[in-house]
């Protein structure tokens, strides 16, 4: 069963730089799309986009730096640009409610035309009735009426004159109104007059001017109903004038614009509103906006109608939407979706002290933007956001936008404010983010999966085919174009591969995070360029890997120097039963590194029992407890199937004051365990990694190259021996991309890495016994491991049987006595 260390040809392999068609990737023709290796990603964006039908969005999940937001804005774009532009979309006054302002739907660049048409409109009445109401012949028929009054009351006043004259009284005007006097011969009698009258001439007059004041009375009287008589025949005939001098112009602009219903219905009420307040169009717009009198009266007009804004800014028009200079669909991306960026807001304006509103203020969001067209959003910004996650779901569900404040659709305030017209939606939305959000977001929100049925699986690797290969070369040669570096050489692109290759640790796959090869790319820019370079070449790739490894383990330097130091214990030397190096992996950030551990094992008499320390005191993960219960249905299955297991062992990972999980350790802590129970010695020049199943078959685990790394790291700094190495499953061998150094020792036999599928042959390289096999009645050879194993349980056993015997004649001597 003697296990050969692998090969150096079985630790990395290299990408032929040969198999590039190329000299540098200047020659290359560069297509369209920075994703591949995702077929199923690209065929779930495609249906997805293309299906019109409701509740067909999509999420595109993955980790971070697939590629997903640029693909998928990518392929919105290429898909927009033939597709008809959206409408655009308008908000005016709504006269007959004013706090629910209208929306009309344009063509594409008709709302821009009708918000300046609607300016014109404004200026051009303006101009018309200023025009009208200072003509001679408005002034001339407007004199006729106020005359025609004039006259009345001027007759009415000369008959009471005519009465008074006829009983000897004048009618005289005084600054306390008018007063009837008593004459004698067209003279008026002074008051010494008067009493110089007798009683029956008294008394006499004072019946005649009781009788002329009710007469007077009875005129005055009348007066207002003439007066009101006159005011609506001046108002009746300025409503004639300003409908003459408007209606041709709103009747023109109408006319232009037949076609939309909710223009002409617009329009008409627009018209009525001018002929109820055409004043207002005679107050300047200095005047409007400063503190005059004339501004003053509009306000407090304005204020009259329920509401602040100024005279005439309820004739604007609020172009909400605007595609005049749009080429196909919109392509929108909210990189800051909070609940007001996605479905629009009502600003306010101070005003007096307080904060008033209009319809001018209301603004659009990235759903009034994108509507007709494409949204993407990142849907661990939108879940961060208050309500915008919410927001969203009902735009979709209601298939429109309504503009309200938080408060409002909390119902949290009562104040009166802007309840705009709701506008029809019609978008695609894509969502991005981790897969971990998605399949939260199934199971805890049952209206996500009626919403976003189209889910984009981006995968994390693709095969390292040939095809595939120079597939990559040409995603590489965008990158480079796109971002204005210096164009690579193909040896740099073959080490770009290989690092991608690394970067999933599997020497068949090549790794589908563009973002992380983008970032190399740039690196490898910087110095090219350091060293006056104008092609990378692979000296500055290796550059680039190795420096920005450089900037990120200073935390690996550490920890290795207090295991070369001594401060944390770890034997690359000799022999100890019960001891072996096992390996983990500490992932910090991007960067991840290996740590050996030291991990020991003692047995004594006991029930059975496997007593997992780390477990005992909570710093064992769940995973690694379970691997620990495996290794032991793996003793009771391999040596107690007859008998009981009467031993307790104990298994530690040595100065540990952290958690620790995962399984990989499994393999590493049964031999320390079987070291313990035979007391034979294990190498400790060797390390140990893989994890275990009941039947002692070694599986695979993850981080293969960063701990055979590890180890060699620390076995170098000592001085490789040739006797050092690592036990890995057999199944990682295919994941194994290693360091170059580590590459080179292991050719020249000075460090080895062995290939292991089964316990038995990670216990003979680690003890140099063979391990044995079982003969027909499960017996193993005594010179053997499992014999030893054996042997020493039967020996417990017995152990075990004395003591019951001795306990149980203790026993029936106290009872006798």
């Amino acid at each position: 069963m003697a296990i050969r260390p692998l090969e150096a040809s079985k630790l990395y392999k290299h990408t032929d730089p040969s198999i590039f068609k190329f000299e540098t990737t200047a020659e290359l023709q560069i297509g369209d799309g920075l994703v591949i290796g995702q077929p199923r990603a690209v065929a779930a964006l495609r249906f997805g986009s293309s299906i019109q039908q409701a509740g067909y969005n999509i999420f595109a999940m993955g980790p971070t730096g697939m590629g997903k937001r640029s693909f998928i804005l990518e392929h919105f774009r290429q898909r927009a640009e033939s597709e008809p532009v959206p409408s655009d979309w308008v908000y005016v006054h709504n006269f007959e409610q004013p706090h629910r302002p209208t929306a009309i739907e344009l063509p594409p660049g008709k709302g821009a035309q009708f918000q300046k048409d609607m300016q014109e409109l404004v200026e051009e009445i303006r101009t018309s009735l200023v025009a009208a109401f200072e003509s001679d012949e408005y002034r001339t028929r407007r004199q006729v009426i106020e005359q025609e009054l004039n006259e009345y009351q001027e007759k009415a006043l000369e008959e009471i004159q005519q009465q008074a004259r006829e009983n000897n009284f004048a009618l005289i005007r005084t600054p306390g109104g008018l007063v009837f006097a008593p004459t004698r011969d067209g003279e008026v009698l002074s008051p010494e007059e008067v009493q110089n009258l007798s009683e029956e001439e008294r008394k006499t007059l004072e019946t005649t001017l009781q009788s002329l004041q009710q007469a007077l009375q009875k005129v005055m009287q009348q007066m207002p109903r003439a007066q009101r008589q006159v005011r609506q025949r001046l108002k009746e005939f300025n409503r004639e004038i300003i409908n003459f001098a408007v209606g041709g112009i709103v009747d023109e602009m109408r006319s232009r614009y037949s076609e939309f219903p909710k223009v002409v219905s617009y329009l008409d009420a627009v018209r009525e509103d001018v002929i109820e307040n055409a004043f207002e169009f005679f107050l300047s717009d200095e005047e409007s906006q400063d503190g005059g009198a004339g501004g003053l009266m509009a306000v407090l007009a304005a204020r009259a109608r329920g509401n602040q804004q100024s005279a005439l800014e309820r004739y604007k028009v609020n172009l909400l939407i605007d595609h005049r200079d749009s080429q196909g669909a919109p392509v929108i991306e909210e990189d800051n979706p909070t609940y007001q960026n996605l479905t629009g807001r009502v600003e306010h304006t101070a005003q007096m002290g307080a904060l008033v509103t209009n319809f001018t203020l209301i603004k659009p969001g990235a759903l009034h933007r994108a509507n007709g067209g494409y949204l993407i959003l990142d849907v661990r910004k939108v879940l961060s956001h208050p309500y915008a996650w919410e927001a969203l779901k009902r735009s979709l569900q209601s298939s429109q936008i309504q503009v309200e404040s938080i408060g409002q659709m909390l119902s949290l305030i009562s104040t009166i404010s802007l309840e705009p017209e709701p506008i029809p939606l019609k978008v695609k939305i894509a969502l991005y983010g981790d897969r971990d959000i998605y399949y939260l977001l199934s199971a805890l929100d049952p209206e996500f999966p009626e919403l976003f049925k189209v889910q984009a699986d981006f995968e994390e690797e693709m095969d390292r085919s040939e095809k595939n290969q120079e597939a990559y070369a040409h995603v590489i040669a965008r990158i480079v174009r796109d971002n204005k570096l210096l164009p690579l050489h193909r040896d740099a692109v073959a080490r770009v591969l290989e690092y991608s290759s690394r970067r999933v640790s599997d020497a068949e796959k090549l790794s589908t995070g563009i973002e992380e090869i983008a970032d190399l790319l740039r690196e490898s820019h910087f110095w090219a360029e350091e060293a006056g370079r104008e092609v990378v070449t692979v000296q500055d790739v290796e550059k680039a890997i190795n420096e920005k490894i450089f900037r990120a383990d200073r935390l690996r330097e550490r920890v290795f120097e207090t295991i070369l130091r001594g401060t944390f214990l770890i034997d690359t030397q000799g022999e100890k039963v019960g001891q072996v190096n096992g390996l983990s992996v500490i992932q910090l950030g991007g960067f991840a590194f290996a740590r050996p551990s030291r991990i020991t094992a003692r047995v004594r008499l006991g029930k059975g029992e496997v007593i997992n320390i780390e477990r005992e005191v909570e710093l064992s993960g769940p995973i690694h407890s379970k691997g620990v219960l495996i290794l032991s249905g793996f003793l009771g299955a391999r040596y107690a199937r007859e008998r009981p297991l009467t031993l307790s062992a104990s298994l530690v990972f040595e100065q540990s004051y952290g958690g620790v999980d995962g399984d990989s350790a499994s393999s590493a802590e049964l031999y320390a365990l079987l070291s313990a129970i035979a007391g034979v010695p294990i190498r400790q020049s060797l390390a140990v990694t893989g994890s275990i199943n009941q039947h002692g078959e070694v599986q695979a685990i993850g981080g293969v190259n960063e701990k055979i790394e590890g180890f060699f790291d620390i076995c170098r700094a000592r001085g490789l021996t040739g006797d050092q190495g690592v036990l890995i499953p057999e199944a990682n061998t295919k994941h194994l991309m290693l360091r170059q150094d580590v590459i080179d020792a292991a050719a020249a036999g000075r460090f080895h890495i062995y290939p292991v599928s089964h316990v038995d042959q990670g216990i003979e390289l680690l003890t140099g016994i063979p391990a044995g096999e079982a003969d027909a009645e499960g017996n193993y050879p005594p010179d053997t491991i499992n014999g030893m194993v054996q042997r020493e349980l039967m020996r417990l056993v017995e152990k075990q049987k004395e003591h019951s015997q001795q306990n149980g004649r203790e026993t029936g001597q106290e009872e006798s006595v």
